[in-house]
């Protein structure tokens, strides 16, 4: 795995503002299970490779040892201009009093001066304690108050006006509530960060984001096999596993999740799969690089839609006895 990527080489996305975002990044969630040391060390070799995009999170609980890493990579002689680097305001930084701070302070940990993309992490206030189970529900939750959310939305379009951040965009959406958030914003979002993957393509609001100049960037590009225990379901099911994907990554001579990365790239979204794996990483990047998929296996992948939705989301429920889909607004309609 000596070869290095040209980053010069990899797809890009061109948002509404202008800026061009690397069409591939590495995620850095690592759920209860890796260490910020191990995800830090993942980012840093994976920009020695060629990754230019890092998607971290105030909630991932890692920013500072991701920080240290881009700060190194940087003294090494990457720019800071060929970096793309998002974060996230996690959901109990909702009050306008918070957002700028809770901005500054993932500055301070990634040691930046400005994030090229920040987004709202969930639209709902509500937040739960690390490793609780998914019955767990917090007291004070509340559902979707689009007032509410708007002057959240308001103090993100003054980051911009601040310089602190170059974009802004939304994370874990649904149709209804982007509706109103683009009837009402000042600056829409360049973003829109969902659940993407052979199994949960999200067909309509896919097509929805992107007949908005909004670009779709898809987490769990692979599913989400490590995932924590609470958002696991017996009907879950696994792409990497699909026999029709299997089938493709033997004629290719690769991984099935490579060939779950190749194709969201080539469907028009951004893929962000998480690994500390440098096999994997490796072979995540170079899949956007060369030996695309033939319109024959695109469409065969996009025949595998199964509406699968794996994470749910239960913990940022508001009542008790509601289920999970009352998040998604299912019905068109946003629950209240």
């Amino acid at each position: 795995m000596s070869e290095l990527f040209d980053p010069r080489k990899v797809p890009q996305r061109t948002l509404y503002t202008g800026d061009r975002m690397p069409a591939i990044g590495l995620g850095t969630f690592g759920s209860d299970h890796v260490s910020p040391a191990r995800v830090a060390a993942a980012v840093e070799a994976a920009i020695r490779i060629g990754y230019r995009h890092i998607d971290c999170a105030a909630v991932y609980q890692n920013q500072e040892e991701v920080g240290k890493a881009l700060s190194r990579a940087m003294v090494r002689g990457v720019a800071r201009g060929e970096l793309w680097i998002t974060s996230k305001l996690w959901n109990d930084k909702h009050a306008e009093k918070d957002v700028i701070p809770a901005c500054q302070q993932s500055l301070l940990e990634l040691q930046l001066d400005f994030l090229d993309m920040y987004l709202i992490h969930w639209p709902f206030p509500n937040f739960h304690p690390t490793g609780c189970d998914v019955d767990s529900r917090n007291p004070d939750a509340q559902p979707y108050i689009h007032e509410n959310f708007m002057k959240t939305w308001r103090q993100m379009e003054k980051l911009v006006d601040l310089g602190l951040v170059r974009n802004i965009g939304t994370s874990n959406m649904t149709r209804p509530k982007l509706e109103l958030l683009l009837r009402d914003a000042d600056l829409k979002p360049a973003v829109n960060e969902m659940e993407l993957h052979p199994h949960f393509q999200q067909p309509d609001f896919f097509e929805f984001v992107r007949s908005h100049n909004i670009e779709p960037v898809g987490f769990c590009p692979i599913g989400s096999p490590e995932r924590p225990v609470r958002d696991r379901a017996p009907e879950d099911t696994s792409p990497i596993k699909d026999p029709v994907i299997v089938e493709i990554a033997r004629q290719h001579g690769v991984h099935p999740g490579v060939i779950c990365v190749k194709w969201a790239e080539q469907r028009g979204q951004t893929p962000i799969p998480f690994s500390t794996n440098p096999r994997h990483y490796y072979a995540n990047l170079k899949s956007v690089t060369e030996n695309p998929l033939s319109p024959e296996e695109m469409d065969a992948i996009a025949g595998l839609d199964r509406n699968g939705r794996l994470i749910k989301g239960q913990v940022f429920l508001w009542k008790e006895n509601q289920s999970w889909e009352d998040l998604w607004d299912l019905d068109g309609k946003i629950a209240q």
